[in-house]
């Protein structure tokens, strides 16, 4: 029979239909909400001594009235350290309806490298953070190395053949700065090329071996350092080559 033929349609859901509208309805307004609230009112820098909060906030380009939500915090914090030099790290984060908050780390205690007619800053990161005429200028030099094509706002590079002698600096560096020991570093001397040459406080020669657990011969330095037999206004040198033990030796 021609009914029997026929297929037989099946019937609408309606529930479903109702809940899948439902939630266009939600997610509409979801959007919406998120549009047309949590907006940026108020911005609060913290870190900052060498830059203006207004340069950074321009630097991170935020105007008032940004979408919270919209914000790519690390393309923000990227532009922060690209656009201001002495900055070394931005952190971003919100603090829910209306403010962001930028905490930035700055360069204190650049060092210096002798290149070009002129004077690379460099900071505990291997960042070049500034170029500067010599003349009359006095920051601890790192001599022994030479830069490949400087610029400002980019990481040191070395030839290929000195790659260890450019990471075991970035990272001597960096334990420095972490250890607070940055700020008593007369010069750093790369000539050698199995040990790195540290002047340090103004009356220490110190030794260190390329490659090594920087942090751990820093804590080895200032026991060394603490000792009685270190008296005060002595002058010496530190041999930190040895893998566990310290070697002082008294002299000019």
């Amino acid at each position: 029979m021609e009914g029997h033929n026929r297929r037989r349609r099946r019937p609408v859901d309606r529930g479903y239909l109702y809940r899948f509208l439902s939630m266009l309805v939600i997610c509409g307004c979801v959007v919406m909400a998120l549009t047309m609230f949590f907006r940026v009112k108020r911005v609060e820098i913290e870190g900052n001594l060498l830059y203006k909060d207004r340069e950074i906030q321009a630097a991170a380009n935020i105007s008032d009235g940004d979408n919270m939500f919209f914000l790519n915090k690390y393309a923000m914090a990227a532009r922060i350290a690209r656009e201001l030099p002495y900055v070394e790290t931005a952190y971003i984060s919100r603090e829910f309806p209306d403010t962001l908050h930028i905490a930035v780390t700055e360069c204190r205690n650049p060092m210096a490298i002798d290149q070009d007619g002129g004077v690379w800053l460099i900071s505990p990161g291997g960042k070049i953070v500034d170029r500067v005429d010599g003349t009359g200028v006095h920051y601890p030099l790192i001599s022994g190395c030479e830069l490949l094509s400087p610029s400002i706002g980019t990481q040191i590079a070395f030839a290929e053949s000195e790659a260890e002698k450019q990471s075991s600096l970035i990272s001597l560096l960096t334990a420095l700065r972490d250890a607070r020991m940055i700020g008593k570093v007369g010069g750093l001397h790369l000539e050698s090329a199995s040990v790195m040459v540290m002047d340090y406080d103004e009356r220490f020669t110190v030794r260190l071996p390329y490659g090594a657990d920087y942090p751990y011969k820093l804590l080895m330095l200032s026991a060394s350092m603490a000792d009685q037999k270190i008296q005060e206004g002595m002058r010496g040198t530190f041999d930190l080559t040895w893998e566990d033990e310290t070697h002082f030796r008294p002299g000019p």
